[in-house]
């Protein structure tokens, strides 16, 4: 069996958060997937080949990290890649709520793929995604929520 994670999400933008997940999961297996999903539902903020190129630049040095884009289930991604965990980082119990749904429900549909949860190091905690595009929209500063040597583009 391969000692793969795929750790899917939006990663609109990656954050310090992100990477501490990451990090996390690398203690656990030997690759881990970083997947960015293409949410129908979702206009991104980033297209993908700018997502790619944030999470390069804050993965930079780990050998043990591959990412990819993707379409469609999670599951059909593990299935495809004969991936058997799931990686996902929660922050708060209303994060760990949805999660915990989504994993009860890929559980149903592939009961031979497992989601680990990660609850986040708490310096970490209070950063969203949501709250880096809204500095980004105000020409703020964002250096203390993404990971470092990561220089995110501006807005368009």
């Amino acid at each position: 069996m391969s000692n793969t994670a795929l750790f899917p999400g939006s990663f609109d933008p990656f954050t310090a958060g992100h990477l501490n997940i990451l990090r996390r999961a690398l203690t656990m297996f030997d690759k881990v997937v970083v997947a960015i999903g293409i949410n129908q539902d979702k206009r991104g903020f980033y297209p993908g080949d700018v997502k790619k190129d944030i999470i390069r630049q804050a993965t930079a040095g780990l050998d043990n990290v591959e990412i990819i884009e993707y379409d469609g289930l999670t599951i059909d991604v593990c299935r495809n890649l004969g991936i058997h965990h799931i990686v996902r980082g929660v922050r708060n119990m209303l994060d760990f709520e949805n999660e915990r749904a989504i994993a009860d429900a890929n559980r149903r549909l592939a009961p031979e793929i497992e989601t680990i949860i990660i609850p986040t190091a708490q310096e970490y905690a209070h950063i969203s995604s949501s709250a880096v595009r809204d500095i980004l929209r105000h020409n703020g500063d964002t250096s203390l929520f993404v990971p470092d040597g990561v220089i995110l583009p501006p807005v368009e």
